[in-house]
This record gives C-alpha cells, sequence and structure tokens, in this order.
C-alpha cells in the first residue's frame, strides 16, 4: 500500500528547492574555483555547506526486521526532535521525488576484475532511475575525475565508464569531495552519492576528518558498495584496511547506508537495491523552534511509533545539520 500523502506534491519541491538555494549560497574558496574541470582542488577549504531557512527536510527509510521496506505509515506515526526537544512535523510525504545522484566509481590498480562488476553493478543502479532524475560520474584512482557531468542518459553515462582502466592508488576522499562540489549543480530536490569501491584511501589531499565534516555538513545522502578481502590482515595495507570503517563513517551519518560484501559478484543486487531505496523513502519537514542563527550543527532523531499490530520496525534518517548563521 502507498502512504497517503497530505499536500500537495509541489509544495514539497518548492520547500526542497528553498534548501537547495540555501546550499549553494554558502563561501567558496576562489582557488578551488580555479581548478581545471575534473581535477581535484589543491588541498582542503572550508566547503560550508548550511540550512538557511526556516525549514528542515529530514528524509527517512524505514524497514521491518527482514529489512523490508515499510510503506503506507503517516505522519502521526513519526516524532521527530531536535537537540533532545520535540518539533512538529509541517510536511509529510512518502512520493517517489525526483533524484539527483552522483556515481564514484574506483578505478584505481586493486579493482583489476571487479572493475568490470562495477560496470555491470551502475548499470542495474540506472535501470531503477526515472526520466526525471539525473546522475554524473566520477572516476578516481591516482586522483578524482568528472567522467561526466549532469545527465538523465543512462547510456552516456555507461559509455563513459566502459573505456575505465583499473591503474592507480586510490584517491577516495578527494572523489567525494568532488562530488559534493559538483552535487550543488543539481536540479533536483533530493540528493545522494553512490560510492563503490574496494578499499581505504591512500593518495587524498584531504584526510578522514575532513571529509566527515564535509559530509555531515552538506544535504546529501551517501551509500557506499564495497569488496573486501575476505582475509584482510594478508599484504594489505593499513590504508586498504581501514575501507570498511571508512567508508561506514561517510554514510551513516547521512541516513545512507554502507553495504560490504566478500565477493564482486554481489554489487549488482546490492547496487538495485539502493535504488529501490532511495525511492522509498520518507520525508519529514519541520520548522525548527529553535531561531538562534548560531551556525551551531543540530542533532536530530527520529522515532516511530506504527500502529499496533506491526512488527518492530527500525528507521534510519539525517543525523543532523547547521543551522543558519548571522
Amino acid at each position: 500500500m502507498r502512504p497517503r500523502v497530505p499536500g500537495a506534491y509541489l509544495i514539497l519541491l518548492v520547500f526542497f528547492a528553498l534548501l537547495a538555494g540555501a546550499a549553494a549560497q554558502e563561501p567558496r574558496d576562489s582557488s578551488r574555483d580555479a581548478a581545471p574541470s575534473g581535477e581535484t582542488p589543491p588541498g582542503p577549504s572550508g566547503l560550508n555547506l548550511r540550512v538557511d531557512t526556516t525549514l528542515v527536510v529530514i528524509p527517512v527509510t524505514v524497514t521491518d526486521s527482514s529489512n523490508r521496506f515499510v510503506l503506507g505509515l503517516e505522519k502521526d506515526d513519526f516524532t521527530l526532535s531536535e537537540d533532545g526537544i520535540e518539533q512538529k512535523v509541517t510536511q509529510f510525504a512518502g512520493e517517489d521525488a525526483p533524484l539527483s545522484v552522483g556515481l564514484l566509481v574506483d578505478t584505481s590498480g586493486s579493482m583489476g576484475s571487479k572493475l568490470e562488476t562495477s560496470r555491470k553493478a551502475v548499470a542495474q543502479f540506472l535501470r531503477t532511475m526515472n526520466k526525471q532524475d539525473e546522475v554524473f560520474l566520477i572516476e578516481f584512482s591516482d586522483r578524482a575525475e568528472l567522467l561526466s557531468g549532469f545527465s538523465t542518459d543512462p547510456r552516456m553515462i555507461q559509455d563513459k565508464l566502459a573505456s575505465a582502466e583499473s591503474q592507480g592508488l586510490t584517491a577516495l576522499l578527494d572523489a567525494v569531495s568532488t562530488g559534493l562540489r559538483e552535487m550543488k549543480k543539481a536540479k533536483n530536490p533530493r540528493k545522494a552519492l553512490l560510492i563503490i569501491s574496494d578499499g581505504g584511501d591512500n593518495n587524498s589531499r584531504y584526510t578522514a576528518p575532513e571529509i566527515n565534516q564535509l559530509v555531515r555538513e552538506a544535504d546529501v545522502q551517501v551509500y557506499s558498495m564495497g569488496v573486501f578481502e575476505p582475509f584482510p590482515l594478508l599484504g594489505l595495507t593499513a590504508a586498504e584496511m581501514s575501507g570498511p570503517k571508512l567508508l561506514s563513517q561517510i554514510s551513516e551519518q547521512t541516513g545512507g547506508r554502507a553495504f560490504a560484501v566478500k565477493t564482486d559478484r554481489d554489487l549488482p543486487a546490492i547496487a538495485s537495491r539502493i535504488g529501490i531505496e532511495l525511492r522509498n523513502q520518507y520525508v519529514l519537514a519541520y520548522a525548527p523552534s529553535n531561531h538562534n542563527k548560531d551556525g551551531k550543527y543540530r542533532r536530530v532523531e527520529v522515532k516511530l511509533k506504527p500502529p499496533q499490530g506491526l512488527p518492530q520496525l527500525k528507521a534510519r534518517w539525517r543525523l543532523g545539520y547547521y543551522a543558519p548563521a548571522d
């Protein structure tokens, strides 16, 4: 059963547009803007995405104990709090809103034959997209390179990836930074990055704490798929061994998820599941009761109170946002 959605769908898109417009007003560093297209700028700076509107939008995924998506819930089945204070949910929707997605594909030397399976995973994910969706493609090895800006043509994305070769080191963190920067051009209200990689970072200018901060500030869900060795202590570097933890940290704080698999054959099925999950989310919007423009990070918590008779449910959501600053 599809959820009943109060209010016009157009209203929700306007709310999202307000957030997108606010994110586009963050301070920029001129040295980054001067970097050649497709290249990672020289060194981290203060990319600072903040919500500068009275409305906060939180995507929520609900699953049951068997990890199946749960649809049909109503606004009253959710409670939402900010820094421990309950907030009034003013808008609620469970519709399939258009998506803007960035694909970040590892083409480093360690990928080898897994690169072909990554192509199949990308193709499987693109099959879940609708005509209104848009997607860009970044490949990363020694550096992150934008192969295709936003496009509504899945075939073009696949063609760009078809010529990629496995070589070099892994600039995963730089790829995430490049993806967040490209996402500022998104036209659709809901935004997500999908990372496909087999290990940690060993060639980025950015550090893990810096990227964790940028991801936490951005209004973008991050999903990741990692193919990791079953016996990680045999011949792997410290950076490669840190891969699962790094991808998990980047993903979970945004309300996304990190999937770790033992064989690359599982990648296409997981890619399809991520695409389906993005199409089966609730969206809760509220005007914060805290009106202070202090620029501080505010933690958000969502709790479920479903109707009697339903099994125990689990929710995942964006964990917080930055308040506007004077």
